[in-house]
């Protein structure tokens, strides 16, 4: 039986009559011991609770449960009955009428097709079976809706709850597709939901840029090409993006018009199943990148001015606008909204088995001012005052609470939140928002800013260190170094802040020594492996900056004539013998294996015992027996350096950044054992004495 089988039983139950009410009161117990601070602002906490439990109450009452409520993409769109009919039901308040055409009636506006207009501005059509007992809407048919405005003229939209919409290659607007393919062509899944793993790493990717070709790259080729790269590299959760329809390409997916189809520019739906199924096959958990913080302003293919007024699903007025994404912003307090996101989510892990989802723009969400110009300093007036959207938190809530509630299994959620919000990362019955993660993206701006603004001798380790470390406790957060968002065009990657244009001349085995490939390569190994090690609970990897991938990412557009030169990931760099990139991708797996291994990510404690600002020197202790030593200096090797241990015993090296197959010096002797002295140092109980040569980071476990 498959595990969302077993859900579905479950919420069977639910449907029934069974409960799903947490606490109507939240206990604040635990929540003030971990932040006696928060005690000032208890009315506060627990007034936004209540705002989500008498919301969920409503919900229970009127709809009988959330389980049927999160259910509307079964009621709401166009669906062929059992006996071949047609049954269409759309939500439109500010609509005059409303026509269904399309191939099936050659595109014309029949009274037969007119949809009748039901309570709670709702519009209902049933077209009967043909008289041979057949579906009068194909598998594949391109449809429309017609939308009557109140001044008699019809425009086209398309259906919000659309599976699937496609873009005819001559004209640049989408199209509905009607996806009703017959038994022998539906995917059927072979696996189950994977259990969420402790120690999460993540391989962060885009299927339109994951081949080496200047092409959109398919679901097909993903499967079948990148899956058994990330098995390889040992990462155990793929975030996809842009997966959502959208319009625009080079809006990288955050500008969505439409919710419930997966991109037909990389596939069909059943390859995109097939593709999620894959990954499950090799226990790999698959999170969808979730855009409910705004949508696109498209109006003939997207949900703007679907019933021909501003609002529908959106606030009306400067509310509804967000003015720096040039998008709109969803109303939160409209019942059918609800219904839509919360049934999307819904959607994406009954129809295609994702196991959880990475909620794009929470800072967005949670502030009226939207984060924008506001540079947070972590004062709890900041989140606890009249700024915070009490609406778009609440719903927040509302969707951790049936995720988790529905399938608690395996359910994985992440916020992208840059602001620190407290409790964020809490359960609801503790006053808490109910992520799982949220994003640790004050790391790779450090990264950036050190590298942009810092020469090597003066980077300040206490500033880094801090930003490492500097997270709220209890609260998990996803560690990386860098992300989609730094390899966008306009900044650069990591690689190519290091070595720049010298990738283009000294990356071959045989193009000797160079200074700038020597320090950014090791550079580049050193900067992963102290953000996977210090960082956080997790750890995510954008597609190819494993390798260190060159140059930017941008998408074909009218600035750059179309071209797919820089919308692609080249790992054909990473295969090639003759090329380095190959050392640092061999890194990576090696890292990224260890952590696997020893399991530190899920270690709740590290501690910190040395950071020597002259020497350059930093160590960390992780999962009790490990020891991670990190020499940045550009040219000081040290010999003999005496490190602070806490459990005493022998340790050898595990990991070296030297290595040869890293690309390294080989400085190191990993045939030597090391042996604590019982005499206290840095504040442990033991120590070690070790060579750390320049430019090197090693992790050392206890063996004996």
């Amino acid at each position: 039986m498959y595990r969302h089988e077993i859900n579905a039983s479950s919420s069977a139950n639910m449907a029934q009559g069974e409960s799903n009410l947490p606490p109507p009161e939240p206990n604040l117990d635990k929540t003030f011991q971990l932040d006696g601070y928060l005690r000032t602002y208890e009315h506060e906490i627990r007034r936004r609770y209540k705002c989500f439990y008498e919301l969920l109450n409503k919900i229970e009452e009127n709809e009988g449960s959330v389980e049927k409520f999160t259910r509307g993409y079964q009621v709401f769109g166009i669906h062929r009955q059992r006996d071949n009919s047609i049954n269409a039901v759309e939500w439109a308040p500010g609509a005059a009428g409303m026509y269904l055409r399309g191939d099936f009636n050659n595109w014309q506006f029949e009274e037969k097709f007119a949809f009748k207009k039901g309570d709670f501005g709702r519009w209902h059509l049933t077209i009967p079976a043909n008289e041979d007992g057949s579906c009068p809407i194909k598998h594949q048919t391109k449809l429309k809706l017609g939308i009557r405005l109140h001044n008699g003229e019809i425009v086209d939209r398309i259906c919000p709850w659309a599976k699937m919409v496609a873009r005819p290659a001559t004209v640049p607007i989408f199209e509905q597709i009607y996806w009703d393919p017959p038994d022998h062509e539906t995917y059927k899944f072979r696996n189950v939901h994977p259990r969420p793993q402790k120690g999460l790493k993540i391989y962060e990717c885009h299927v339109g840029i994951a081949s080496w070709e200047g092409k959109v790259a398919t679901y097909k080729q993903f499967t079948q090409n990148v899956i058994p790269r990330i098995v390889d590299l040992g990462y155990n959760a793929i975030q996809l993006m842009a997966i959502m329809e959208h319009a625009y390409y080079a809006s990288f997916g955050y500008q969505v018009t439409s919710f419930f189809a997966a991109s037909s520019r990389y596939g069909s739906p059943e390859e995109l199943k097939e593709l999620v199924d894959t990954a499950h096959d090799h226990g790999i958990v698959v999170l969808l990148d979730i855009v409910h913080s705004h949508a696109s302003k498209n109006t003939v293919d997207g949900l703007n001015q679907f019933d021909g007024t501003n609002s529908c699903y959106f606030h009306d007025g400067p509310r509804g606008f967000h003015d720096l994404w040039d998008s709109r912003l969803f109303n939160y307090t409209e019942w059918e909204v609800l219904r839509f996101l919360l049934s999307n989510l819904r959607w994406w892990i009954e129809e295609y088995r994702f196991d959880g989802f990475r909620f794009d723009g929470v800072t967005s969400m949670l502030y009226h001012s939207h984060g924008m110009g506001h540079g947070f300093s972590g004062h709890y007036d900041e989140y606890f005052g009249l700024n915070t959207d009490t609406e778009s938190l609440v719903y927040l809530m509302l969707s951790n609470h049936f995720l988790h509630s529905l399938y608690p299994e395996f359910m994985i959620t992440v916020a992208e939140e840059v602001s620190g919000m407290p409790l964020l990362c809490r359960p609801l019955e503790e006053g808490g928002a109910g992520f799982d993660y949220r994003l640790a993206m004050a790391i790779p701006d450090v990264w950036i800013k050190v590298l942009k603004h810092t020469s090597d001798e003066d980077w300040n380790l206490d500033n880094i260190i801090h930003t490492l470390t500097n997270r709220r406790y209890a609260e998990k957060c996803i560690a990386y170094a860098e992300s989609h968002d730094q390899a966008l065009v306009g900044d650069k990657t990591i690689a190519f802040w290091l070595m720049d244009k010298e990738m283009y001349t000294h990356m071959s085995v045989y193009s000797g020594p160079n200074i700038i490939i020597d320090r950014g390569i090791a550079l580049h190994k050193m900067i992963r492996l102290i953000t996977i090690g210090l960082g956080g609970e997790a750890y995510l990897n954008f597609i190819g900056n494993e390798f260190g991938h060159p140059e930017w990412l941008d998408f074909p557009r009218i600035g750059n004539n179309e071209s797919f030169h820089y919308c692609r990931r080249q790992f054909n760099l990473a295969d090639d013998k003759v090329l380095k990139y190959q050392y640092l991708n061999n890194f990576d797996r090696a890292m990224i294996h260890l952590e696997t291994k020893y399991k530190w990510l899920s270690h709740p404690q590290n501690y910190v015992s040395l950071k020597h600002q002259d020497d350059k020197v930093i160590v960390f202790e992780r999962a009790d027996t490990l020891v991670f030593i990190f020499n940045f200096h550009p040219h000081k090797s040290y010999t003999d350096y005496k490190v602070g241990v806490q459990v005493p015993g022998t340790y050898e090296i595990v990991l070296d950044s030297d290595a040869e197959e890293f690309c390294g010096h080989k400085r190191l002797d990993h045939n030597v054992k090391y042996h604590t002295f019982p005499e206290p140092w840095c504040n442990r109980a033991n120590h070690i004495f070790v060579y750390i040569p320049s430019r090197t980071a090693i992790v050392m476990a206890k063996v004996a």
